[in-house]
């Protein structure tokens, strides 16, 4: 039985786990054993505060994740060589414990980091990146070394090209999304169709973290259209307790959550969804076919999906707030039609069985049984010093 080991993240977003998730499901129906572990926790306590200040700060402070994501982008070489030295001895551990034939990352931290360890110490296994993001993708998920690198879409395969990494070693898979929110999306599926003579259902989301403007735009919905809003405040418990208070005179016309498990429920019922520009969340809604009004991104990883997502007439842009009212009529007038259009565009695009080709494409993978755990570096080099200061003395 093949072992394969997932290296994923709890923290830093929702989209590394949902990525997992996707796969493991499928995995489920094949001779495989997984060990899926938070990359993060590979390095203590330092590591996981790293992983844990992703929420706040993207949620409050943009420009310096905008900062973040540039270091890492310009180099990679001294963050793989700083999250190296925090992961090596729990890695080699782990490696001891698990002895995989395969390695499967899914957060770009863990991509360059990992490989250094394993060819100081002389491991051989294959290491395959899967890139989760769509477009804007930071040189961490590029290295030439990893033995394949899936991608998401053609636009990042191009940037790994430019990165250095040999084009015979990518392969464009597609974004995997779980299982539940492709079941209304097949070839035989008819789209649903917008009813004028019915409540508009909006949903408005933004990412685990809960992000973005959503008081005023859900003012601007209610104020000016015959609608129903739930909002997803993710984990934003702060978010979520002032929308409750601001948006309350609107009575049952407001519907709040915080973090759900079951958001594909609202995206299967709903007209409408307004959100930025998350992969995962831009991935899910095309593939429970509702439309999208994406009103920004995070600076780094999301910047070109808004524009992704528009090129494809998977969504529109909506970037100003004081807009949503114009854009949000102009899908609905005449009849829905643009709102229409979308829904069939995005039923054209996506693809059910994106999660079980990559399962199917990793169980291809040849992987030598014959991994040589060997003592770690420091520990030979010792040994050879003291053989040398033996010799010495003998001499």
């Amino acid at each position: 039985m093949k072992k394969i080991l997932i290296i994923s993240s709890e923290y830093t977003g929702h989209g590394h786990k949902s990525i997992t998730e996707s796969l493991c499901e499928k995995f489920e129906n094949e001779e495989v054993s997984i060990h899926v572990i938070d990359g993060f926790s590979l390095g203590g306590s330092t590591l996981m505060k790293v992983a844990k200040s992703y929420g706040p700060i993207t949620r409050t402070s943009e420009g310096l994740w905008e900062l973040i994501y540039d270091i890492s982008t310009n180099k990679p070489s001294l963050i793989n060589e700083i999250i190296e030295m925090k992961i090596k001895e729990n890695l080699l551990i782990l490696l001891k414990t698990v002895k995989p034939d395969l390695i499967l990352s899914v957060h770009p931290n863990f991509n360059g980091s990992i490989i250094n360890v394993l060819e100081k110490n002389r491991i051989n296994i294959p290491v395959v990146t899967l890139i989760a993001d769509l477009i804007s993708i930071c040189a961490l998920w590029a290295d030439r070394r990893a033995h394949y690198t899936i991608s998401p879409t053609i636009e990042a395969k191009e940037k790994c090209i430019r990165f250095g990494v040999p084009e015979e070693k990518i392969k464009v898979l597609g974004f995997p999304v779980r299982a539940r929110f492709c079941k209304q999306n097949n070839s035989t599926t008819t789209p649903k169709i917008y009813d004028p003579d019915t409540p508009l259902r909006c949903l408005m989301m933004s990412g685990g973290e809960g992000v973005g403007n959503m008081n005023k735009i859900a003012e601007i919905l209610l104020n000016n259209f015959n609608c129903i809003v739930e909002i997803v405040a993710g984990r934003n418990k702060r978010l979520q307790k002032r929308l409750a208070q601001t948006l309350g005179k609107y009575g049952d016309k407001v519907i709040i959550h915080g973090y759900l498990k079951n958001i594909q429920e609202l995206m299967l019922s709903a007209d409408i969804a307004i959100t930025r520009g998350s992969p995962n969340v831009i991935m899910e809604a095309v593939s429970c076919n509702l439309p999208l009004v994406i009103t920004g991104a995070l600076p780094g990883q999301e910047e070109e999906n808004p524009a992704f997502a528009e090129k494809y007439n998977l969504a529109v842009i909506c970037t100003n707030t004081k807009n949503i009212k114009n854009t949000v009529q102009s899908l609905l007038d005449d009849n829905g039609r643009k709102l229409n259009q979308i829904k069939k565009f995005q039923m054209d695009y996506t693809d059910p069985n994106i999660a079980q080709n990559i399962v199917d494409f990793i169980m291809s993978i040849n992987t030598d049984k014959s991994q040589i755990f060997i003592q770690p570096v420091h520990t030979r080099r010792s040994e050879i010093n003291r053989n040398r200061n033996r010799n010495i003395r003998q001499a």
